[in-house]
This record gives structure tokens, sequence and C-alpha cells, in this order.
């Protein structure tokens, strides 16, 4: 990880130099066609994921950090199996962590109706230091041309509308054309490396470069980043600071894991002392993993003094992982704002330049503030010395979570 990070130049994210410097950096290219839907909760995300897979007509290839029985894992269960009897063929990823906690017999069934299961790195003695890095990718895809992205995964607390402590708040994108291509690579990435089958054919690449709407103005760009990071590439990382260096007005943050390392800490410090409206919605005592809250509270105060506005969302535990800039590009995916997401785990994000969807993303941020706690500066540096001395600590396995 390098000490600082430089740049010659940075243009506005709306614009084709922009997008061929992430292109760059992620050594991905820059494409059109395809449109991208923001669904806000399960109320929204799970009936347009279960329609689509009830629609299903060739292939359906599903991935998801976290599979958990229930009322969701049920349904799902139940799509996919019908979908196996319309000869859909359907393939599951499951994490060997994350994973661990899916119905075991609603799982032997679907392999019994024809289904295909992999699991990325399951627990193996001799073999658990590879039991360390996950595959938190989420990749949904339908056909090869309807696409899910995002933070949801399946479990009941992604059902309902944020409405108690019981469901929790996220966001999904749907995407079709190109953008569900891309998802499809994230997903036969893992597929062929784990099951060892190579997946070909218009059945997974029914477009094969030949993307419906790309002469429609209104349709998106953008740029697919399929993250395995290694001791020296980090490609999230470098997306995220390129994306807040090119911010000239207004860049909004919101994740349920914030443990930035020190080079992306100085970038937002420094966009917020040139006078850019930087805010960052982050979870509230609600979350899931309290040590990481606390290791986020220990870089509070150094943001605060820079002039970045931090909220904590009260009602539920928040679980969105969105970046919006300028109100023109915005990022959405699996990867959380920390270490693990940046060095260490599979995880894939689309970097997307339309107005309308940021339009989306940032008027959902909004939304979410009127819910939320301002942090501020004065009161903040009245905390305890308990508090301080427990957040020095959990700073020091910030690289673990």
């Amino acid at each position: 990880r390098p000490k600082k990070h430089t740049n010659s130049e940075v243009p506005p994210v709306d614009s084709e130099d922009f997008l061929q410097a992430l292109a760059g950096v992620a050594n991905a290219p820059v494409q059109s066609g395809g449109q991208a839907k923001l669904l806000n909760n399960g109320e929204q995300f799970f009936p347009e994921i279960l329609d689509a897979i009830n629609k299903a007509e060739k292939t359906i290839n599903f991935m998801t950090y976290i599979w958990t029985k229930g009322k969701m894992s049920d349904l799902v269960f139940e799509g996919l199996t019908n979908a196996l009897h319309r000869k859909v063929e359907v393939r599951i990823v499951l994490d060997g962590f994350g994973g661990t906690g899916v119905d075991d017999e609603k799982l032997e069934l679907f392999k019994k109706a024809g289904g295909k299961v992999c699991w990325f790195r399951p627990a193996h003695l001799g073999k658990l230091t590879r039991f360390y890095k996950r595959n938190h990718r989420r990749a949904i895809v339908i056909d090869g041309s309807t696409g899910f992205i995002g933070g949801a995964a399946i479990e009941d607390k992604w059902l309902g509308n944020a409405e108690g402590p019981e469901h929790w708040r996220d966001s999904m994108v749907k995407v079709t054309g190109s953008m569900a291509e891309n998802l499809q690579s994230a997903f036969i990435q893992v597929w062929t490396d784990t099951y060892g089958e190579f997946l070909v054919g218009r059945k997974f690449y029914p477009h094969q470069g030949k993307h419906e709407g790309t002469k429609d103005p209104t349709t998106s760009k953008h740029v697919s980043i399929i993250s395995s990071p290694s001791s020296e590439f980090h490609p999230i990382s470098n997306i995220f600071w390129l994306s807040i260096k090119a911010g000239r007005e207004k860049i909004y943050l919101t994740y349920s894991y914030f443990v930035p390392d020190k080079t992306l800490r100085n970038i937002l410090k420094e966009k917020a002392k040139e006078g850019v409206d930087v805010r960052i919605l982050l979870p509230n005592d609600y979350i899931d993993g309290n040590t990481i809250r606390w290791a986020s509270h220990r870089y509070f105060e150094e943001l605060l003094q820079s002039g970045v506005k931090i909220y904590e969302y009260q009602p539920t535990m928040i679980h969105s992982k969105t970046i919006v800039v300028d109100g023109k590009f915005s990022i959405v995916g699996s990867a959380n704002f920390d270490i693990r997401s940046t060095e260490l785990n599979k995880e894939n994000i689309l970097c997307i330049v339309e107005k309308d969807f940021a339009s989306d993303l940032e008027n959902t941020f909004f939304q979410d503030l009127k819910h939320a706690k301002q942090m501020r500066l004065g009161a903040w540096k009245k905390r305890s010395i308990l508090r301080r001395l427990r957040e020095r600590f959990a700073s020091l396995f910030e690289e673990q979570y």
C-alpha cells in the first residue's frame, strides 16, 4: 500500500477523461448500454428479485455472501426450484463462511431437482489461512440480461421496509444490458475457479457486445470492477480515492462498515477543506459488529475537524454501500468502505455515470438523513476516556474488519 496517492489531473466525474482514468486503474473498459434502477429495502427489491426468477427462461446464476434459513430463504428456494422444473439452468455460489446458515434440507432438494451448488473456500484443516479471505460479492443474474447488485443477502432481516430493528435498511440495484453482463462475469469468475465449469454462449451472454439502448442519451455509462485483491493490487481502494478526488461540489457516502485507511481518510479531509460538501452516513449501535463501529469512531474527530459531516442512522441497522458524487456519478455494489473490502475480500462494484440514477441515490441519502443523528465536534471531544481507549483498542485490528 503506498503511503500517499498523487495525481496529475482529475477531470469532472461525468467526463470521458474521468471514466477512462477509472478504466485504467481498474483494468476494465468503459461501457454503455442498459439501465440501473435503485430499490430500497426488502419491500422493493425482494419482489423484483422473485419476479425475475419466476420469469427466467434459460439461466439463473445466484451469488450472495450470507444465506440463512427462514422465510426469505424458503421463497427463494421455491422460486429457484420451480425454475428448474421449467428446464432453466440454476447455479448458486455460497460462501464457506457467510453461507453456513443455509437450510441444508432445502439445499439438498434443490440439488436433487437439478440445481448446481458450489462453496467458496469452506473451512478445511490444513487450509485455514485460505479461510481468511471471503467471497463477499453479490451477483444475481437472470438470462444474462437482468441482474441485481448491492448490499442485501438471504436472511429475514432483509425483509420489510426498515420499520424497526429486526428489519435492516439496505439497497439493491437492478441492472440490464451490459451492466448485467458485468455481474455475470463476477459470478462466472468465482464459479469457474470453484466448480470447474466454464459457462459459455448466448444463454449467459445474450447480447455478445451488442447492447440495446446504446444510442439513447439516458443510457448509463459505466465501469465494472471485479476485485480479487492481492498484496499489491487494490483496485477498489484506488477507485474510491479517484472518485472522491474528482468531486467538485458534493460527496455523499452511505456505508455499513467504515474503517478507511489513512489515504482514504486524507482525501475525504482534503475535499472537505476545499469546501466540498462531504457527508457520511453510518450505523448507530444497531450495527451487527460493535468493534467495527468503535474502530470507525477512532477517526471521527479528525474528519469532523476537517469539515466532514458524519451522521448515524437511528431506526435500525443501515447496510447500504453507496457513493454519489456531484449528483452525476455513483458507486454501488458489495464493497464496504473498509480495509477488508479493499484488500482482502472478493468484491464487485459498478461505477455509473447517469444523472437520474445519481439523483435517486442522492434523494434517498437525504431521506435517510431525516432519521439520522449528526455527530458534532464539540460534543464528540467530550466523550469519556473509556470510550477513547475502546476506540484505540478496536483500531488496532482495523485490517481485520
